[in-house]
């Protein structure tokens, strides 16, 4: 499949039916699902009619998905997936970034990197005006890789979720980066 952006260090392309099992370890991990789903994992059932036919998903304003398989360069091996998602099918102003990473691909700074990438393409490329991401409020470490790539805190705020998940009662955060901003940043 071709490459949808290479950083230095990563490859970022469509996802394909192929990579059910990649998705299914990914989502077996206890510590990658910690934060999503207080760590249980996905069934296969689940990666295959529901998590893939959203990660094939084109959107309109954008003519691409919005999620994408991550690789190493020089190696392939599959370190998770990024998402700069719009949050209307059919506007590219406001999307959101996300991210899951292997266990082993943590602490290497490629969340960084993909996120700045993909930042970069959305403001330049997407007409993407604001950058939106989501994370527990417990999740230092998400926070941290929001606040390197220049999106800053917006607000705290709560939702009901099925299940409770350890930290939830503490919130969760957003945090945003409008294109103007990011500009501000990237001459600056």
């Amino acid at each position: 499949m071709a490459n949808f952006l290479e950083t230095e260090r990563l490859s970022l392309r469509p996802f394909g039916e192929a990579d059910v099992d990649r998705l299914l370890d990914l989502d077996s991990d206890p510590e990658v699902m910690r934060f999503i789903n207080g760590g249980r994992p996905t069934t296969r059932e689940a990666v295959r009619t529901e998590a893939l036919p959203r990660f094939l998903h084109r959107y309109p304003c954008i003519g691409n998905p919005a999620l994408w398989a991550a690789e190493e360069r020089t190696t392939k091996e599959f370190v998770g997936w990024f998402e700069l998602r719009p949050l209307d099918e059919n506007s590219a102003a406001v999307a959101e970034l996300g991210y899951r990473l292997a266990r082993a691909a943590w602490g290497r700074g490629f969340a960084t990197e993909g996120s700045r990438a993909l930042i970069r393409k959305g403001f330049t490329e997407f007409g993407v005006q604001r950058v939106t991401a989501n994370t527990m409020t417990v999740n230092a470490r998400s926070r941290r890789v929001m606040e390197k790539v220049g999106l800053t805190y917006v607000r705290t705020f709560f939702e009901e979720w099925p299940e409770t998940i350890e930290g939830s009662g503490l919130g969760d955060v957003e945090y945003a980066l409008t294109r103007a901003d990011w500009e501000l940043k990237s001459t600056g």
